[in-house]
């Protein structure tokens, strides 16, 4: 059975923009040593496989800003799983094929 699950991380700073965005990038990093497909989007990061795999993703991502210095961090979870939930890129490959 295939799952996907959006990521959203965000990190409790009193810091810049530039801050967030720089603990964000470690949960992303996190996400990528992964190696599993995904879909970074500006609210969320989408990955695709298997259901433990993904549980195992989100808390390295949240330990990761958790790691990085940052005092707190929520992260908000969205869960699909089914045969036949289609890809990421299948939902929006056309879009961004458009430059969106």
């Amino acid at each position: 059975m295939k799952s996907a699950l959006a990521i959203q991380c965000l990190p409790k700073t009193d810091g810049t923009r530039a801050e967030a965005y720089r603990l964000v990038d470690q949960a992303i990093a996190a996400i990528d040593e992964s190696g599993l497909p995904y879909i970074v989007c500006p609210f969320e990061t989408v990955v695709e496989g298997p259901l433990d795999e993904l549980f195992a993703v989100a808390k390295r991502a949240h330990e990761a800003i958790l790691s990085a210095g940052c005092s707190g961090v929520s992260t908000y979870m969205k869960l699909v799983s089914g045969e036949d939930i289609g890809s990421s890129e299948e939902k929006i490959g056309k879009y961004r094929a458009q430059g969106h």
